[in-house]
């Protein structure tokens, strides 16, 4: 630090210190903020102005933690700068009451201060918003992709929505912990839901299908509608082996003969199933 450095950051000490009910209130009441919030980060400003090193990780420390929770809060990263700004504004008018040259030069490289660590917040808020984003989106990634039993021995997967590969991982992983959970043979993956199945989503079919035969599973397709089916075609998909079903009862309806259950259609338009006696 210059020596011009040093004696701006003790005259800006010394006037914090003096006039520091003044500008703790002019503070609040520009930055709208709880006091005692304020005060904490005002007492943390002091120690660093009064640190010879000019030491502002503690300051660094509350405005992340203070911009984390104003992202929390739904607050605008513009609403949680300005609050820190604000305080420039709550020292000028002490500065120009002064009138003392001297003071006013240390200010502005106190002002300048402020502008870093207003940056800053602005970059602590950005990614903990992204991070909110974030593990919302996990969140509702985990709800879209249920696993649930059709069965004993016969998981399904309804898909809905568009499978990328970030989803298609989910959906393996709960798949594959919901085989060794349940200890079931048969999967069906459903994909009524899937508005489009191109190339890509084919293979993200495939490596799911592919990892759960690791697993000694077998998996069949269902929700192959006509549009979907021309698609495939035309696109030259292979499915291979993989049994490929117009709807979910179908699928279910073959899992279960696959398991050893008898499924009749009686005339009365019931179902039942029964047991194939050995």
């Amino acid at each position: 630090m210059t020596t011009s450095n040093s004696a701006a950051q003790q005259r800006m000490e010394d006037l914090l210190g003096t006039a520091e009910a003044q500008v703790l209130q002019r503070w609040r009441q520009m930055a709208e903020t709880p006091e005692d919030e304020l005060r904490e980060l005002y007492v943390a400003f002091r120690a660093a102005l009064s640190d010879p090193q000019g030491d502002f990780s503690d300051v660094r420390g509350l405005l992340a933690e203070f911009s984390r929770a104003r992202a929390r809060q739904g607050l605008t990263p513009s609403e949680t700068s300005r609050a820190v700004f604000a305080l420039k504004e709550a020292v000028y008018e002490v500065v120009e009451a002064t009138g003392d040259t001297e003071t006013l030069r240390a200010y502005i490289w106190f002002a300048r201060l402020v502008d870093d660590l207003g940056l800053y917040t602005f970059e602590t808020y950005s990614a903990a918003r992204e991070k909110i984003i974030r593990d919302q989106a996990e969140a509702l990634l985990e709800l879209s992709t249920p696993v649930v039993k059709l069965w004993d021995g016969i998981i399904g997967v309804p898909l809905i929505g568009t499978l990328d590969s970030a989803r298609t991982q989910v959906v393996m992983e709960k798949l594959l912990q919901m085989l060794v959970d349940t200890g079931s043979e048969h999967a069906v993956i459903d994909i009524t839901g899937v508005p489009a199945v191109d190339t890509q989503v084919a293979q993200h079919l495939l490596k799911t299908v592919a990892a759960a035969r690791l697993m000694g599973a077998e998996c069949s397709i269902s929700g192959i509608s006509p549009q979907i089916a021309n698609t495939i075609v035309t696109l030259g998909i292979e499915f291979g082996d993989i049994v490929t079903k117009a709807t979910l009862a179908d699928a279910l309806a073959h899992a279960l003969r696959r398991s050893g259950v008898e499924v009749t259609a009686p005339r009365s338009a019931r179902i039942s199933v029964r047991a194939e006696r050995s």
